[in-house]
């Protein structure tokens, strides 16, 4: 198991609140459209001011697209925490399966909901970025789960591939009649598939 250093109470605070506004912020949107969300309303909810929620982002917009690159900090956390001498795929698809537990299972309505608030471009921007973070997030982990002589583009590659098994496997549950369950298979699917490099293409490719 990867050692790492636990957080300090201050750090654990930060990391709460910092949570709470950013589930608060997802949340109202979701509920009014970004158009009728406002700072005000998401500190509010939290019970701090427009001033702390300052602190911690800088937009609106960064505070709805937050979710993801918290959802991947658990991720990174999961992985560091597996067994030693766990492969390092199985030790990838079993951590990021941890996105997915029951209360963080994706709601089909909610998908659909902020990808029409796709639309706006702050919001846009903010969710580039906050992939772009969160793939970088999951490459550190694998290094360092991997150890000091780990190639840093490989784990760049590792969790580039990570990324796309979840965005695909997003668009095919979406466009599909299938229930939330089925999305974890389908990702979960692909993951395996990639880490066994593929043998079913590969095979139909040399049966041409």
């Amino acid at each position: 198991m990867t050692s790492t250093a636990p957080l300090g109470l201050r750090e654990r605070k930060k990391r709460a609140a910092r949570r709470a506004l950013a589930d608060a912020a997802l949340r109202i949107a979701l509920e009014r459209g970004l158009d009728q969300l406002r700072v005000e309303d998401i500190a509010s909810e939290v019970g701090v001011s427009p001033r702390t929620f300052n602190n911690y982002f800088s937009s609106k917009e960064e505070a709805v697209c937050a979710f993801i690159v918290e959802r991947q900090e658990r991720v990174r956390e999961a992985l560091l925490a597996r067994p030693a001498d766990e492969p390092l795929w199985d030790a990838v698809v079993n951590a990021s399966l941890t996105r997915f537990a029951e209360e963080d299972r994706p709601n089909r309505e909610d998908v659909r909901r902020v990808r029409a608030m796709m639309k706006n471009g702050g919001l846009f921007g903010e969710m580039l970025r906050a992939y772009a973070t969160v793939e970088r997030v999951l490459a550190d982990a694998i290094a360092e789960r991997a150890g000091d002589h780990a190639n840093p583009l490989h784990a760049r590659l590792m969790a580039g591939i990570v990324q796309n098994a979840s965005r695909i496997a997003f668009e095919t549950w979406l466009n599909s009649d299938s229930d939330d369950e089925e999305f974890v298979s389908i990702f979960t699917g692909l993951l395996r598939e990639a880490a066994a490099g593929m043998p079913a293409l590969a095979a139909s490719g040399a049966a041409r």
